[in-house]
């Protein structure tokens, strides 16, 4: 079995908590960081990062050195990069903007052999560098792969029955974010926010697939893990430093503070 994949997408369906994060810098110190600390995943960034296909081959590397799952959300879904991820290592791949059936049978397509169009490689970090024989590597590559459509689009709740129903999408992501000011809503927590992602998690739940949100707070997450959500991201490595650095600026200046006083 691969280090740093062992059994997560069994851990997913199987409705374990699990804890992961955005990697929005271009550098494998905060993976080890944070596989370091506990968390389960977590989400290269490709898509809202300036994070090339170099980089993301260290990533995945220091996430399986930590034994914490890799996955990459594509900037651009085609057949040729989803394949790059997944024969670097990646557990999986979030995919942007699933709004239709077809685009759903497209990317699941292309993350998959067997009845699916991935281009067959067994000498990379997936295949060992050739050491796993082909048709381990096939059904390994089959069974575990996480395709994750992120539902981030109105027009991808009115149909998302059918695709999370879709052969080949292991889980569903509701990015609120996209998905609130798509709709208008000033707040991911709005009424209709919250309504559309309902729709999602029933979704998941009648075709057996888990989702996964992100959390915007407490309150949040204990109201989503009642609807049955249980894999959870929050925030990024550069929102970690952010809040950290403000906190330790502040303490430095409180102490300063008092010796003035």
């Amino acid at each position: 079995m691969e280090q740093g994949k062992t059994g997560f997408a069994a851990r997913l369906r199987g409705g374990e908590p699990l804890y992961g994060t955005f990697v929005k810098t271009p550098t494998f110190h905060a993976t080890e960081i944070l596989g370091s600390v506990g968390y389960d995943f977590v989400v290269i960034d490709e898509e809202h990062a300036p994070i090339n296909r170099e980089s993301i081959e260290a990533m995945i590397l220091a996430a399986r050195a930590r034994g914490v799952a890799a996955l990459v959300r594509v900037g651009e879904p085609t057949d040729f990069n989803l394949m790059a991820q997944l024969d670097a290592g990646a557990a999986g791949v979030f995919i942007p903007h699933v709004n239709s059936v077809e685009k759903a049978e497209r990317v699941a397509a292309a993350c998959r052999y067997k009845g699916g169009r991935r281009g067959f490689s067994r000498t990379g970090r997936a295949g060992d560098y050739g050491a796993v024989a082909t048709g381990e590597h096939i059904a390994a590559q089959d069974a575990d792969t996480l395709c994750i459509p992120m539902i981030e689009d109105p027009e991808a709740i009115e149909v998302i029955d059918a695709i999370a129903a879709v052969d080949g999408i292991a889980a569903l992501f509701v990015g609120r974010g996209d998905l609130s000011v798509a709709m208008g809503e000033a707040s991911q927590t709005s009424k209709a926010v919250q309504d559309a992602s309902e729709k999602v998690i029933t979704a998941g739940r009648k075709a057996g697939k888990p989702v996964l949100m992100l959390a915007t707070s407490d309150a949040d997450q204990a109201a989503l893990m009642r609807l049955g959500v249980s894999a959870f991201l929050t925030g990024s490595d550069q929102a970690f430093l952010r809040r950290a650095a403000a906190q330790a600026l502040a303490a430095c200046r409180a102490v300063d503070q008092k010796s003035k006083s």
